[in-house]
């Protein structure tokens, strides 16, 4: 018997019938690697029997309350076995990045802190294209606070990875959370006092009254500006200029939406103070516009700063406008028809909403307005629908036959139609045998049904 097996016995923890029914357990997992060709699942199954002995071990350790504090081999062993077998299982499957994964988790639970490393670095040697790697073993070293090691992790992910969000956002993540410890620690230390509180100090000093002159104003002069720049530097740390470079960084390499969409969740979701907060997310927006101009995504995701969850009332009105108004801006004049659909979503969607009937005038207004000037089958198509939900049954019908003689090929604008026909009309087979001969075979189109 195993001296591990002897301990369990000796320490009241496990009985000698639980023993060998522990070895017959063992002894069918054990052949089962051996006996044929390996499956990760046999050695996952023989982990997790394992990680069951271990919590049993310790929930009746705990109970029984022990007087002996000297550490004996029971106390390892059970886990010192997850970590064999996951060892042996990589083996095998050294391309299994979820396998690396798991067996990263399992030592960080256990608090093997330098098992964690040396574990991310053989993975990061044969997936260094897996950010979730790069994540992992930052996360590892910023909670042992080791920010630098983290950061350079980060770094080397990014090098390796420039078009991965989940790195970009990490790296963002990490860098804010290393702002705030420092803001806390300064503080603490009463770093970063103000000229009136330094004057103080100093009245309050009774060397002053002993040795005051001219070398106490060169003394007094030299450090106020040693003061003055090391202040500067700490202020332009707070206002996170440390952030706004890697989102600077972050943009230049990957001047996509979804990474905006990602960085302003984080942005927002993260606790920092509302000031640095609301220039972290005006530093983000104005190169959102700077890099993505004309991008569909981003102009939504621009005018959308104005409409945060909480507002209500009139805060929510005049979100609601401002945003109308950039919207609206955006999809005049030569704006691609993509851009003219995000427009047309965003007054059909508040329409749908629960806001003043007044805002639904306001927006329908501007939207009919924007269809005079422009000829846009997202637009078009948007009006007719906005109007059928009125329940203004004349006029649905109206915008609809007019609209669908200036768009004919747009498929979006004939089955607004063809809705409006049905609720309000008795042209809807015409409508239909009109719209089929001149969108073709449009599918939307010849499987629309009336009831």
């Amino acid at each position: 018997m195993l001296d591990e097996l002897k301990d369990l016995i000796e320490k009241h923890l496990f009985t000698e019938k639980e023993v060998k029914q522990i070895v017959k357990k063992r002894t069918a997992f054990e052949t089962a690697l051996v006996r044929r060709v390996a499956q990760k699942a046999d050695f996952l199954r023989y982990v997790s029997y394992e990680m069951g002995l271990e919590q049993l071990r310790r929930k009746r350790a705990a109970r029984t309350k022990s007087e002996s504090t000297i550490p004996s081999i029971s106390d390892y062993a059970l886990v010192r076995r997850q970590f064999q077998i996951f060892e042996r299982a990589l083996k095998k499957f050294k391309a299994d990045v979820a396998l690396w994964i798991q067996y990263i988790q399992v030592a960080q639970r256990e608090g093997a802190r330098a098992l964690v490393g040396r574990i991310t670095a053989r993975a990061l040697q044969l997936h260094p294209n897996q950010p979730a790697l790069y994540i992992l073993a930052a996360s590892h070293e910023l909670n042992h606070q080791s920010p630098s090691s983290a950061r350079t992790l980060l770094q080397r992910g990014i090098r390796l990875n420039a078009e991965s969000i989940e790195l970009w956002r990490e790296y963002v993540k990490m860098e804010l959370g290393f702002v705030e410890s420092l803001r806390r620690r300064w503080e603490i230390l009463g770093i970063g006092t103000t000229a009136q509180e330094k004057e103080d100090d100093s009245a309050a000093d009774p060397s002053n009254l002993i040795m005051p002159g001219v070398d106490q104003e060169v003394v007094s002069a030299e450090d106020s500006t040693e003061e003055e720049t090391g202040a500067e530097a700490r202020k332009e740390i707070l206002q996170g200029a440390i952030v706004k470079s890697v989102m600077n960084s972050a943009a230049q390499a990957l001047p996509k939406v979804e990474l905006f969409d990602s960085l302003k969740r984080l942005l927002t979701e993260y606790p920092l103070p509302s000031s640095l907060q609301e220039t972290l997310l005006e530093h983000l927006y104005n190169l959102l516009k700077e890099r993505l101009p004309g991008d569909a995504g981003a102009i939504k995701l621009r005018a959308n700063r104005f409409l945060t969850p909480e507002l209500k009332g009139e805060a929510l009105v005049e979100g609601l406008r401002r945003a109308n108004e950039e919207l609206v801006e955006a999809a005049g004049g030569d704006a691609r028809e993509e851009v003219c659909e995000v427009y047309a979503t965003f007054v059909e969607e508040w329409c749908k909403t629960a806001i003043d009937g007044n805002m639904k005038q306001y927006l329908i207004s501007t939207l009919r307005s924007l269809c005079r000037h422009r000829e846009s089958p997202s637009l078009l198509a948007a009006h007719i629908r906005v109007v059928t939900n009125t329940e203004d049954g004349a006029k649905a019908l109206s915008l609809a036959r007019k609209y669908s003689r200036k768009a004919r090929t747009s498929a979006g604008v004939w089955l607004a139609r063809l809705e409006a026909e049905r609720r309000f009309g008795d042209r809807a087979e015409g409508a239909q045998r009109a719209a089929q001969g001149t969108v073709g075979e449009m599918e939307a189109v010849r499987t629309w049904k009336k009831d």
